[in-house]
């Protein structure tokens, strides 16, 4: 352990003069200018607002779009882009019939009239229009198309304004935060050859375009998995941001990150992509006087995704040993001092739709045994369990590489499944490359490590309905990355997305919970706190702890003399 702490210690003693050359000026001169370094662990592996679900991307382009509608740091949905929030109490929503006879919903939406794009066109219709076609098609590979697929058709009334008639009354009806608009006059080109969108829109083709942007923000310069830089939005209509100038740095050694801090070569660490709970804690500890850290639960779940495609793991029994030979409870008192508790499934327990009331997996080596043997998986001399063919029990564990709980925990997971005779073999990778083709194309052969952050009472179609698994026929789209098909599960979707009564709703989420707990498609591990650690001058910046990030109010933020 010395040792390698040793290197990684000289490694950062390396990175360090590498991103100090790379600054015009030292933190504190640039801040008069005011301008604000920010290190966070993972390069988006696109800029594309739909392509991919990544938290690295989310966090940059909170600065330079606007979502219709969102979830702010109270939890609660409000407009953004759009100039009121229609409702069936305040007509914007109207119950209406199908084609198909069944009932569905119209709701009227008008644009911020000041809203501009950055090159002085303005934000219209058509970019919804255009925005509906692309998340429409089978083919244009974006993350998550479910609700452009059940918008039935699009009315314009005008420029600003049009009706979204929707093919089902859902319960959430009028949030559409996934609605990410798209520059029709910019974009529509590279979407000639829907196949090949995902490569050719300009959003990774032109990047620093200010076309592309709408937000307080916009991008000016990228260096591939070094640095995002923006500057102030000219056409911005809402509140004028402070800062002048937004460096974003990639930093993926989470050490790393931390001397980068202390150096003064950035002057902040995001909780939405930063330190982790354990690093954070001593952090605090050490250097409480200067800086200044918030520990933000939230609704982040950490867990292991599980290829349901592997023979191994297709074998429920399995899963559920993975599981048993987990100390989880001494993860999360070793590691974080119980403050990121151990996760019974993908809901956290601030949300209101959690039940507590499903199976658990308490440490149990000797259960986890019992159904090892029972799978065929049997051990000969103290080894590396075997089927009957002779073929021997090994998993490929994978993650985000630098990150330093991710890779502590790797190490415990294969220590402790090493103890009842199954190999597991770490293989990680840089996050763009994890996220944008491992883990969106299914290509981990059969456990990835990573984190899920939600929305309150988020239904999880995207992650568990057997419809979002992504294959190369649809072009990756949908998240259901585990393969995870139950007809029970997507019945249960179905209906509770249609279900007004939220009394109702809860049942269904308790049974929701309780498939998942019982099949186990992935390995729960602990719910996650986002630790935000800031300079004392900075004000304004507001954690919401769920998946919209805090620099969605980016404009607020500001430096104190």
């Amino acid at each position: 352990m010395d040792a390698i702490r040793h290197a990684a210690l000289g490694l950062i003693v390396l990175l360090f003069p590498l991103m100090a050359a790379g600054h015009e000026a030292s933190a504190q001169d640039e801040r008069s200018h005011r301008t604000l370094a920010i290190g966070m662990t993972q390069f988006p592996s696109t800029f594309h607002p739909s392509i991919d679900s990544m938290m690295a991307k989310s966090y940059v382009l909170a600065m330079t779009l606007r979502p219709f509608t969102v979830f702010d740091p109270q939890w609660k949905l409000i407009c953004m882009l759009c100039t009121q929030l229609p409702t069936l109490e305040n007509g914007g929503a109207v119950r209406e019939t199908t084609p198909e006879g069944k009932e569905g919903i119209a709701v009227t939406y008008t644009i911020h009239n000041r809203a501009i794009w950055g090159d002085g066109t303005p934000v219209t219709t058509k970019d919804v229009t255009f925005t509906w076609k692309v998340g429409r098609h089978p083919l244009s590979g974006l993350a998550s198309a479910e609700l452009y697929k059940r918008i039935l058709s699009v009315d314009v009334a005008d420029a600003k304004t049009f009706t979204l008639h929707f093919d089902r009354l859902a319960f959430d009806y009028n949030a559409i935060n996934d609605f990410n608009l798209l520059p029709a006059h910019l974009d529509r080109a590279a979407f000639a050859e829907p196949a090949s969108y995902r490569h050719r829109t300009l959003y990774d083709t032109d990047t620093t375009n200010p076309g592309l942007y709408f937000g307080p923000y916009r991008i000016t310069a990228v260096e591939p998995g070094s640095h995002v830089v923006m500057e102030p939005n000219k056409s911005w209509w809402g509140r004028k941001p402070f800062f002048t100038r937004i460096v974003v740095y990639v930093i993926g050694n989470t050490a790393a990150l931390e001397a980068n801090l202390l150096a003064g070569a950035i002057d902040m660490i995001p909780g939405e992509l930063g330190l982790t709970l354990d690093q954070a804690i001593s952090f605090a500890d050490r250097h409480g006087d200067t800086f200044h850290t918030i520990f933000q639960p939230g609704l982040v779940y950490e867990h292991i995704d599980l290829n349901l495609d592997n023979p191994i793991l297709a074998d429920r029994r399995v899963r559920r040993a993975l599981l048993y030979a987990i100390d989880r409870k001494a993860i999360s008192d070793q590691l974080f001092g119980g403050k990121q508790p151990v996760a019974t499934g993908p809901v956290s327990p601030l949300d209101t739709v959690y039940d507590g009331h499903v199976p658990a997996y308490p440490y149990d080596p000797g259960k986890a045994a019992a159904l090892l043997d029972e799978a065929g998986w049997k051990r000969v001399n103290g080894g590396v369990r075997r089927n009957a063919e002779g073929k021997r029990l090994h998993l490929t564990l994978m993650t985000t590489a630098g990150n330093h709980t991710r890779e502590m925990i790797e190490q415990v997971l294969q220590s402790q499944w090493r103890k009842l005779g199954i190999e597991a073999r770490i293989h990680n990778q840089p996050a763009r490359v994890f996220f944008g083709r491992t883990v969106t194309m299914r290509k981990f052969p059969s456990l990835a490590m990573f984190a899920w952050i939600s929305a309150p009472d988020s239904v999880p179609r995207s992650t568990l309905h057997s419809s979002q698994i992504p294959t190369q026929e649809n072009n990756f789209a949908g998240q259901n990355y585990m393969g995870f098909s139950d007809p029970d599960m997507d019945a249960l979707i179905d209906k509770i997305e249609v279900e007004l009564d939220a009394e109702k709703r809860k049942g269904m989420w308790r049974r929701i919970q309780q498939i998942y707990a019982e099949e186990l498609p992935a390995l729960p591990l602990y719910y996650r706190s986002q630790p935000f650690i800031l300079p004392p001058w900075l004000e304004g910046l507001v954690p919401t702890g769920h998946q919209y990030p805090s620099t969605l109010w980016v404009e607020n933020w500001r430096a104190t003399p």
